[in-house]
């Protein structure tokens, strides 16, 4: 018989390397090649025989419009992050850190799509059904109707789950699970890549929908090859800080609804519960009349989502003045404090700054950069800011207040939680009833407003 031999294959791009390197030949990543056993397939090279495929080319005018039809787990935050609903015969990938609550997600999930008449099948490789039912009692939903199956093997999944017909199958996870037609150990580059695209087939042809749950790496992406979240049709990314309450679903891929919406929940003793009013959620405990506290309002998605920034100025005990930033990066706030400091005339070589948002969140657009500056003015002149104003621009290296984008649907939400003044760039115009807007020219002008 044939001896198998293996092959070193880059987790980024897919491509194969006869041996091992530090740096992958074809993208040029490094730290990127896995060896992968390769076992030889019976059959001879070269027959020549094809199998064609069943279903014939159509024209697309000819497809029926039948594919709006959605099933709503009754998870309303869940539900809006998919775009209205789980999509028949579509391939979901949930990605998150080691207990942030992902399978209790796809569990509660699942019992409620049961409780609506629609079948499903949650199949775990790493609980067994005894300890999933112990999961399962601290939920508030009833969780019995649905059918549990403890197995790792690919080949098994599939049969249970055409002999169930089931319309929904939940997979935890896609690293525990394994195919007979390969070798290796289930997890490595390739194991993960087939079962992947078998149950893509799966769900194409038989048209259940298939939820994974997908472990992720010490840099926060999900492990195994770059072409899982290339396959499946959607990939969620469920954050939060394990301390915190609040969990934040995002969906960065989306073949049926928009991109970087976001769903907040609260884990809570009998499961994870969708926050009524996710727009405020960040803004809970808030309190006033403290120096160094500004709010913002950033855009996930097409939801405006209102954020605390604290922000700390205190005099240094070393030499070099520490920078810690949480949820803010500190390259970004490094060249915030050279603007304020040159534009600004306010000095920050002896002064310890520390700058956190509220609620685990992570500022990544730009249009937060004029509340972290009235944060850390605020900190440093001890006088605290209104507390119903709302800090809306981008900072520029000459210190120039930019306008950002959507500042209506922003301003909108801010009005619609109680805030009266709104602090934005000279140029945008835009004028809300009940909202006074003032319009700044700069990092100078700022200053003088703030200590108006």
């Amino acid at each position: 018989m044939p001896k198998g031999h293996s092959v070193f294959r880059c987790s980024e791009c897919g491509a194969e390397q006869p041996k091992w390197g530090g740096r992958c030949d074809a993208c040029g990543a490094w730290n990127s090649l896995a060896e992968e056993p390769v076992g030889r397939k019976g059959g001879k090279a070269g027959s020549g025989g094809y199998r064609p495929t069943g279903l014939p080319p159509v024209r697309l005018s000819a497809v029926g419009v039948g594919g709006s039809e959605r099933w709503r787990t009754g998870l309303n935050e869940f539900d809006y992050v998919l775009g209205g609903g789980i999509v028949p015969g579509s391939v979901v990938l949930v990605g998150g850190e080691p207990g942030i609550g992902k399978s209790t997600l796809l569990l509660q999930c699942a019992a409620r799509l049961e409780g609506a008449g629609i079948p499903t099948l949650y199949v775990s490789g790493e609980e067994s059904p005894d300890q999933i039912r112990l999961r399962a009692e601290r939920l508030t939903v009833d969780a019995g109707p649905v059918h549990v199956l403890g197995e790792t093997r690919l080949e098994a999944i599939v049969h249970h789950a055409r002999t169930l017909e089931a319309r929904v199958v939940f997979i935890d996870s896609i690293q525990t699970t394994y195919t007979d037609e390969l070798e290796g150990a289930p997890g490595n580059v390739g194991q993960v890549r087939e079962c992947a695209a078998r149950l893509m087939r799966l769900a194409k042809e038989a048209g259940p929908a298939v939820l994974l749950v997908g472990h992720v790496t010490k840099g926060g992406g999900i492990a195994g090859p770059r072409t899982l979240e290339h396959i499946v049709d959607t990939v969620l990314y469920f954050e939060g800080e394990s301390t915190l309450d609040h969990r934040v679903l995002r969906a960065v891929k989306n073949r049926f609804g928009s991109v970087d919406e976001i769903g907040v929940f609260e884990m809570t003793g009998t499961g994870l519960a969708p926050v009524v009013d996710p727009a405020a959620a960040f803004l809970a405990g808030r309190t006033s009349g403290v120096s160094g506290s500004a709010v913002t309002a950033l855009l996930e998605g097409t939801r405006p989502m209102l954020v605390e920034i604290q922000a700390l100025a205190s005099k240094s005990g070393f030499a070099t003045p520490q920078r810690v930033a949480t949820g803010l990066d500190q390259r970004r706030l490094a060249v915030l404090l050279a603007v304020l400091e040159r534009r600004g005339g306010m000095p920050f070589g002896a002064l310890d700054v520390f700058v956190n948002v509220t609620g685990g969140v992570r500022l990544i657009e730009p249009s937060t950069d004029l509340a972290v500056l009235a944060a850390l003015v605020s900190s440093v002149h001890d006088r605290p800011l209104p507390s119903d104003a709302v800090f809306l621009g981008e900072v520029g290296l000459g210190g120039e207040i930019r306008p950002v984008a959507a500042v209506e649907r922003r301003l909108g939400e801010a009005a619609r939680q109680g805030f009266r003044r709104a602090f934005l760039s000279a140029r945008s115009r835009v004028s809300l009833p009940g909202l006074d807007v003032v319009g700044v020219e700069g990092i100078g002008d700022l200053a003088r407003r703030l200590a108006a």
